[in-house]
């Protein structure tokens, strides 16, 4: 069994795509959590304003 799945793995191995496709999956990871915490970190300081605001009237 192993046999019919050695060429396949040595193919896979020597394929760099793979390894491209793993480091743009990175980035965008690392991207979105850089946004989700900048989104995060103004909504709250939306949310601060708008009750100051809230609180004049």
């Amino acid at each position: 069994m192993f046999a019919r799945i050695r060429p396949t793995l040595l193919a896979l191995s020597n394929d760099r795509r793979a390894v491209t496709a793993i480091e743009y999956a990175f980035i965008a990871s690392l991207v979105a959590v850089v946004i989700f915490s900048a989104v995060s970190q103004i909504g709250s300081h939306l949310v601060t304003i708008f009750n100051t605001i809230a609180s004049c009237f």
